[in-house]
C-alpha cells in the first residue's frame, strides 16, 4: 500500500519528497479497534453508573490503558520513500536516511541496523513463524512437483512461497540497495519520543496507584 506522507525532519527543506510506501499490520489495527471499543464500553459504563471510587478508578484505568492500546496496535507503521525510512514504533519515531542504513535483520523480530550499530525494531512488520512455515511448505511442495516432472497437476491449492512480512523486508532491502548512494539519501538518524502517548499513560498509572494505595 502506498500513501503520501509528511516530509521527514531528516531531509533538508529543498529536498523533494517522494510518496511513501506504508507498511502496517492489519490484524494489529483490527485488534486495537476492538480493544478500544471494549474499553469504551466498560469504562464508559463505570463512569456513568458507577458509585464511590468506581468512576475514578475507571477514569484512571482508561487514562493508563487507552494510550498503550493505541501505541501498540494503531500507531506502529513503517514508511519508506526514495530518501529515507521512517519507523513509527509505540513510543518513538525513528527517521533513517538510506545512506545511514547498515542492513536489515530478521529472526524473531524484524530490525533495521544503522551505521552506528544501533538497531531499531519494526513493530509494524512482525515476524510470523507460522507464515514462514506455511510458505516453506509451499516451496517444498512446488520443488517436489517440479522434480516429479511429467506435467502432473497438483490437487493442493497454490500458496505463497515467501511469508508476507519477509517479503516486506525484501522490498525494504531492495529499496535501500537502490538508494543508499543517492545524494538525497544522506543524513543523520533522528529519534523523536512520543510524549503524547507516554504522558497520559504515566498520569493514568500514577492516578491509579494513588487510588489503590488510599484504598
Amino acid at each position: 500500500m502506498t500513501t503520501p506522507d509528511h516530509p521527514s525532519p531528516a531531509q533538508g527543506p529543498t529536498t523533494p519528497e517522494s510518496p511513501d510506501r506504508a507498511y502496517r499490520s492489519p490484524s494489529s489495527i483490527v485488534a486495537g479497534v476492538l480493544l478500544l471499543g471494549l474499553a469504551g464500553w466498560l469504562g464508559g459504563d463505570a463512569l456513568i453508573v458507577g458509585h464511590g471510587r468506581t468512576p475514578w478508578l475507571a477514569l484512571a484505568t482508561l487514562l493508563f490503558a487507552v494510550p498503550l492500546v493505541i501505541a501498540f496496535t494503531l500507531r506502529p507503521g513503517v514508511f519508506a520513500n526514495d530518501h529515507r525510512l521512517r519507523v513509527r514504533n509505540p513510543f518513538r519515531v525513528v527517521v533513517v536516511p538510506w545512506g545511514a542504513v547498515a542492513g536489515f535483520r530478521s529472526s524473531f523480530s524484524n530490525e533495521v541496523v544503522v551505521e552506528s550499530g544501533d538497531r531499531y525494531q519494526l513493530y509494524a512488520v512482525p515476524v510470523s513463524l507460522r507464515a514462514r512455515k506455511r510458505a516453506n511448505r509451499a516451496k517444498m511442495r512446488e520443488a517436489r512437483e517440479a522434480g516429479g516432472g511429467g506435467g502432473r497437476m497438483s490437487l493442493m491449492p497454490p500458496g505463497p512461497t515467501r511469508a508476507q512480512t519477509d517479503q516486506v523486508m525484501d522490498d525494504l532491502g531492495q529499496l535501500w540497495e537502490a538508494r543508499e548512494k543517492a545524494a538525497t539519501s544522506q543524513g543523520e538518524v533522528t529519534v523523536k519520543w512520543a510524549y503524547e502517548i507516554m504522558a497520559p499513560a504515566v498520569a493514568g498509572a500514577v492516578l491509579l496507584a494513588i487510588l489503590l494505595a488510599v484504598g
